[in-house]
């Protein structure tokens, strides 16, 4: 296409003098009555001034209000031909353009909401391939370590000593864990998930879960600073499940001799508890505080430009542990966030609203 050509097209698409109107109907009547005026002042001027005989008068001014009404159409129904061509493409596995126009009537709303709607179908096809090669990259150490340890044992190159097995079983456990979360991210999306209230004593269920993660992980030390009068009215499973993940995040990260601390208390503010985990550990740099809870973006390094302890951070384990945390925080109406450190390491902060929250004196 010559320079010529698309200046004409970019000319014959920016004749849009309806723009500014916000409603189509207004635009149709419009379009209808400058039709009439059109067509009567050119069949007035053509049989008075011209003196042509009125037949005559009237096709030609018909024919250039039907020119007028095509110029003038143009615009309006250029962005639904934009969007015709937009499906086309989406049809066809290719990525839709984005709409412009400056119409402000309800095709222009819904040029607007197709692009909207368009990119998110586009980042939601990102997601998914992405969601595939992460899954496939996770899989496949473990199994491809698994494999070779059988292969020793079964070839003789190793005995099939405590050693190796305790190796074998390291592996199994971890393809194990891969396929748990990968089981739980797939009944986060399934948006059945319904939370079962109850009164609990956070303390009470705070304990076991970081005794068993400092099982888990013994090389960091884990403190729970949760008053034991405490009670709170959330479902169990879904609050055990932010405290496993977000004390496993932050045991892994604090290392071994790294010290680990979870906190609750009531909000000051409204009804409702907060959540506290921090640790000691290389900390995680600002511009990731968001992005830190998405899927997979624990498997995103640093690179480079990152400090060592940084890319470690947000390295290693599936990605999905932060992710189930603030779904399930979210489940709850609350919300979750990366929030400034009292000195180095982490300290992530999730708040849990309730309508039913006290506490209870202790004995």
């Amino acid at each position: 296409m010559t320079g010529r050509r698309r200046a004409v097209l970019r000319l014959w698409d920016g004749l849009r003098p309806f723009d500014p109107i916000r409603s189509i109907k207004m635009k149709f009547a419009l379009l209808v009555v400058m039709n009439l005026v059109l067509t009567a002042g050119v069949t007035w001027f053509a049989v008075v001034v011209l003196e042509w005989r009125v037949r005559y008068g009237m096709i030609g001014a018909s024919l250039i209000a039907l020119i007028a009404s095509q110029v003038l159409a143009h615009g309006m129904t250029l962005p639904l031909r934009q969007m015709t061509s937009a499906v086309r493409e989406m049809a066809a596995g290719r990525p839709a353009p984005p709409i412009r126009t400056g119409s402000r009537d309800e095709v222009g709303d819904l040029a607007r909401a197709f692009t909207a709607m368009a990119a998110e179908l586009a980042a939601a096809d990102r997601q998914r391939r992405q969601l595939l090669a992460d899954v496939g990259h996770e899989l496949r150490t473990p199994v491809a370590a698994l494999r070779a340890q059988v292969e020793n044992l079964v070839d003789g190159v190793r005995p099939a000593d405590p050693a190796a097995l305790d190796e074998v079983l390291a592996q199994v456990e971890r393809l194990g864990d891969l396929l748990t979360q990968f089981l739980r991210l797939a009944s986060t999306d399934g948006g059945a998930e319904t939370l079962e209230r109850r009164a609990v004593r956070v303390r009470e269920l705070v304990e076991p879960l970081a005794a068993e993660v400092g099982a888990a992980r013994p090389g960091a030390s884990i403190t729970v600073d949760v008053d034991p009068g405490l009670v709170a009215d959330v479902d169990p499973r879904r609050l055990a499940q932010v405290v496993t993940n977000l004390l496993d995040n932050a045991a892994r990260h604090a290392g071994d001799g790294g010290v680990v601390t979870v906190r609750a208390a009531g909000l000051t503010s409204s009804p409702g508890f907060a959540l506290e985990v921090t640790d000691d550990g290389p900390g995680i740099p600002p511009d990731r505080w968001q992005s830190v809870f998405e899927r997979f973006r624990s498997g995103e390094h640093e690179g480079a430009a990152g400090r060592d302890g940084e890319a470690s951070r947000l390295g290693g384990g599936t990605g999905l542990g932060l992710a189930i945390a603030r779904w399930a925080v979210v489940l709850h109406g609350g919300r979750i966030a990366v929030v400034p450190a009292e000195g180095e390491g982490c300290r992530i902060r999730a708040e849990f609203p309730a309508d039913d929250l006290h506490t209870i004196p202790t004995t």
